[in-house]
């Protein structure tokens, strides 16, 4: 049995967050010339990163690191309050790229703490989503990592308690780390929609349809990719053998002796030109036909924050 048929999960790659962070680099480049400060990689993908550097972007971590009057962008996963204050101390033209299905988290997080709330997060330590988001503020809100964190956890009270998520988590695995704490805290507040993000959940659900038609899984992203990595963690848990990549240069052959159906996807960070090819290095290894799956199509587009709109180019 040979390597024959490549099967595209839908939907796949970027998401409109990502879409949005990218571009509002791309126009503060256009709009102030190079360089643009940012805050953290502006999404965690190898080839983004690099393809902004290539433009003029300058990624930092440490505000000390950016010089007076600079424009500076803060990523897709959005910083803490400290950082906010910081950076606006230092008087730099600040585009705001969090987001804003992280934002809606961070205003959730405002409106219960100035109602007396205390907050358990659900999330994975030193993340920057999980960091920004903690930092909303001082104190009051407990991270949770998994199941056994929940029984450890010890806020100060239970009748005002609030859960919130990291966006980008393993769906099931929130849910039944969700139910840990329910159990210990019955009454504990659920947000109205849960705090993962569509574009999580429908990548996620395109796995879980993807795998049971497959041999094998590769999903292209970085390995600081939370999402990403998920997507490769659930292939893997319902059966089928599952592989991250960054480029197509990182497959390797064994992955695919013996297996004839290869599921294809890609995080919500990883751009179509990646897909792409991979797709060509799989015809290279005797794939022959490339179908994609039925899926959602997803049409949610980000408003820019201001300031970023392009004159028009004069004739």
């Amino acid at each position: 049995m040979a390597l024959d048929h490549v099967l595209l999960a839908e939907p796949r790659g970027f998401c409109a967050g990502v879409d949005r962070a990218i571009d509002i680099v791309e126009r503060a480049l256009a709009k102030f010339g190079a360089p643009i400060y940012v805050r953290h990689e502006i999404v965690h993908n190898t080839y983004v990163v690099n393809d902004l550097k290539a433009k003029g972007a300058i990624f930092i971590e440490e505000l000390a690191d950016v010089p007076p009057g600079a424009t500076l962008v803060f990523s897709a996963h959005g910083v803490s309050k400290a950082v906010q204050d910081e950076a606006e101390r230092r008087g730099f033209r600040i585009f705001d790229a969090t987001c804003p299905l992280v934002t809606k988290v961070h205003v959730e997080v405002a409106k219960l703490h100035r109602e007396g709330y205390e907050f358990i997060m659900i999330g994975h330590k030193g993340h920057p989503e999980v960091e920004g988001t903690m930092g909303q503020l001082d104190s009051g809100i407990h991270l949770v990592e998994d199941v056994a964190d929940v029984a450890r956890v010890q806020p100060a009270q239970s009748d005002r308690l609030a859960v919130v998520t990291q966006t980008t988590l393993s769906v099931d695995d929130a849910a039944e780390i969700l139910a840990a704490v329910k159990a210990r805290f019955p009454k504990v507040r659920e947000p109205k929609q849960q705090d993962i993000c569509y574009a999580t959940q429908n990548r996620q659900d395109a796995v879980k349809l993807l795998s049971a038609q497959v041999d094998v899984v590769i999903v292209v992203g970085s390995p600081t990719s939370s999402n990403s990595n998920r997507l490769r963690e659930l292939a893997v848990k319902l059966g089928t053998p599952g592989y991250m990549v960054d480029n197509a240069d990182e497959l390797r052959p064994e992955w695919f002796e013996g297996k004839a159906r290869v599921g294809l996807t890609a995080g919500a960070s990883a751009p179509e030109v990646l897909v792409q090819q991979v797709i060509d290095r799989l015809k290279a290894l005797g794939a022959i036909s490339v179908r994609s799956m039925d899926g959602l199509t997803e049409t949610v587009k980000f408003p820019l924050p201001k300031g970023l709109k392009l004159d028009a180019p004069t004739a």
